[in-house]
């Protein structure tokens, strides 16, 4: 199922995200109008936030193949973990690059300790420990083990990072569900709306391209292992 996936995807994903960004692009910068307070800053929005819609949801699935592999063991749910996971700290450090550029604008610093900020910052590490031990590990079956328990582990966190900003007292905007505020204007909501699709669009092409290069990777490993062991046999 999940090499059935792959394949679907590397086939139609890149013209379909090709065309999403450019509409996207057109969009933020032609079309919606310009925000009242922040002036054009506020256009990286359109970025950010998809951006860490899709990380969570990148660490969520990370998470729960995780959990599927631990519970039979089959070595393609641990590869799709593991390029979900890949992939989507490629988006959360966008989430932390464009967060610090809007926050420069916005509050006058690159970094503050806000909950939203600490919050994120510590997902962010706790999967980046998870690249690491998958490095370290080197795919013995154990460091797999241990890095889907570190997975799951991570995926928990991303409910409190989601709710920092009612938890906490925070000076982080919360834009999306807001009842006082955030964003009104039919374009600005359609504008947001393509932007998620483009980023799911693109997660899922970049994860069927991580998906393959692993497997590829586990492959040639097996070959090298085969090639080394006739080589000693002679």
């Amino acid at each position: 199922m999940v090499i059935a996936l792959e394949r679907v995807l590397l086939r139609f994903s890149l013209p379909i995200v090709a065309a999403l960004f450019l509409l996207t692009i057109g969009c933020v910068f032609f079309w919606v109008p310009t925000d009242a307070g922040l002036g054009l800053s506020q256009r990286i929005f359109y970025y950010h936030v998809p951006a860490a819609t899709v990380s969570f949801l990148g660490f969520g699935a990370g998470g729960v193949a995780s959990a599927l592999f631990l519970a039979n063991g089959r070595s393609e749910w641990d590869m799709a973990a593991r390029a979900s996971i890949s992939v989507a700290m490629v988006f959360a450090t966008m989430v932390l690059v464009t967060g610090s550029i809007w926050a420069r604008t916005a509050w006058g610093t690159w970094w503050t300790w806000d909950a939203r900020l600490t919050t994120f910052l510590v997902l962010w590490m706790l999967f980046a420990s998870y690249g690491l031990l998958r490095s370290f590990a080197r795919g013995t079956e154990l460091g797999s083990r241990y890095a889907a328990v570190l997975a799951i582990a991570g995926t928990l966190n991303i409910p409190l990072v989601m709710m920092a900003t009612r938890l906490w007292r925070t000076i982080h905007p919360q834009v999306i569900a807001n009842p006082q505020g955030g964003i009104q204007d039919p374009a600005m909501r359609a504008t947001l709306g393509l932007s998620m699709i483009a980023f799911l669009v693109l997660f899922a092409m970049l994860w069927a391209l991580q998906l393959r290069v692993l497997r590829l990777g586990a492959k040639i490993e097996v070959l090298l292992l085969e090639a080394v062991e006739g080589g000693n046999q002679r």
